[in-house]
């Protein structure tokens, strides 16, 4: 047997409620101890002994303090009119007999260890249930985690109280959700993948299989569409991969001009430029930012029938790019959705370009930032993306 598994068989509740008896019967010996060390070593006070004859007359009188003896009682030194020194003796009160109708409490050192024994039982009857309950919460917590470790990972232990122990479960429960969530993400990752992959590889298959000797130009642009368009995805899914991985390094952090980026973006994609500041600069890594912004002008104009309007504002402490479209717009029930990674509105076909990861990129990205994006429906129709990001303190 291992010494892991000897260890459990006592379990920790009784180490720790037995922990707990034994270092408060220990405290109350010690304390009982020093109680009755300093009872035998303090001085009475002195009074004043008076001794009369039996004609009442006063033969001796003093001012003196009693003497403690052991077993005998309490001893006074008197002296007397005629300068001798007598000792006058109290005895000790004599015990309870059984038949005096006295039976508690018991005096002497047996009426001692008596409460002793009273002190260590209420610990022990007191101290179980608080104990015992304590470590139930820590069962149901390893229970879990070795449900969770067997590969369970839907396992998720009770939050109880709002202890140390009740703080655990919680941020266990967050822990597992969060390996489950990536889980997912990474199987429907690969799912979506080879299943993307697929297309462009069966086109560019089928076209080399019916090309001429003397390969006509429309043959030649499809083939170099369908290879542009896995190199797309390809590369979308190596950064959005990098993204998921919170200790990957994503590029330096600067201070990045979002109006001039936008511009630039706007520019290239063929969109108006709307901007109520002239420079609005936040912290973040500039190729991710301008990934992002272009990722949302490229489906803006994939489907939008009009123009592609372009705001950079800031509102409060955020900078906000706002890149609305005049498209069909985006359904309020798919408006979460669309940010998922391979997730096409219906009716959206392949031809139109994109592979389902852009959206996921800059929502990615946003949180990266410490920002958010969402999607919210453009007056007079069409669908409006927004990118929210921080913006420092001392700007104004």
């Amino acid at each position: 047997m291992t010494a892991w598994n000897a260890r459990w068989r006592f379990p920790l509740y009784l180490r720790i409620w037995l922990a707990v008896v034994v270092t408060v019967g220990l405290l109350t010996v010690a304390f009982g101890w020093l109680m009755r060390q300093s009872w035998e070593q303090q001085q009475p006070p002195a009074r004043e002994v008076v001794i009369r004859n039996e004609r009442d007359e006063v033969i001796g009188q003093s001012m003196v303090r009693p003497n403690r003896v052991p077993g005998q009682g309490v001893e006074f030194d008197v002296t007397m009119n005629d300068g001798r020194t007598i000792t006058v003796q109290l005895p000790p009160r004599p015990r309870p007999s059984a038949g005096d109708g006295r039976i508690w409490p018991p005096r002497g050192p047996t009426g001692f260890f008596w409460m002793l024994g009273i002190v260590a039982i209420a610990v022990a009857l007191g101290s179980y249930p608080v104990v015992r309950r304590l470590t139930l919460r820590l069962e149901d917590l390893r229970r879990g985690v070795e449900r969770w470790g067997e590969g369970d990972l839907s396992t998720r232990v009770p939050v109880q109280g709002h202890d140390e122990v009740a703080f655990l479960a919680l941020r266990f429960n967050h822990a597992a959700e969060r390996v489950e969530n990536l889980l997912k993400a990474n199987k429907s990752l690969l799912a979506n993948a080879s299943h993307e992959l697929r297309s462009p590889l069966a086109r560019i298959r089928m076209g080399l299989e019916l090309m001429d000797p003397e390969p006509s130009q429309r043959s030649r642009d499809e083939i170099t569409r369908n290879i542009a368009e896995l190199d797309q995805l390809i590369d979308e899914i190596l950064l959005a991969s990098r993204l998921d991985t919170r200790e990957t390094d994503i590029g330096e952090v600067e201070s990045v001009d979002l109006t001039g980026l936008a511009a630039e973006e706007s520019a290239r994609a063929g969109a108006e430029l709307e901007a109520t500041q002239s420079q609005l600069v936040v912290e973040g890594v500039a190729r991710l930012l301008r990934r992002a912004i272009r990722n949302l002008l490229e489906n803006a104009r994939r489907y939008s029938s009009g123009p592609v309007i372009v705001s950079v504002e800031r509102s409060g402490a955020r900078a906000v790019v706002r890149v609305c479209d005049r498209g069909p717009g985006v359904p309020p029930a798919e408006r979460e959705r669309i940010f998922e990674p391979f997730y096409r509105l219906r009716g959206a076909s392949e031809r139109e370009g994109g592979v389902g990861l852009g959206l996921a990129l800059v929502r990615s990205i946003a949180q990266r930032h410490h920002g958010a994006a969402h999607c919210e429906e453009n007056p007079g129709g069409g669908a409006c993306f927004i990118l929210s990001l921080p913006c420092p303190a001392s700007q104004k």
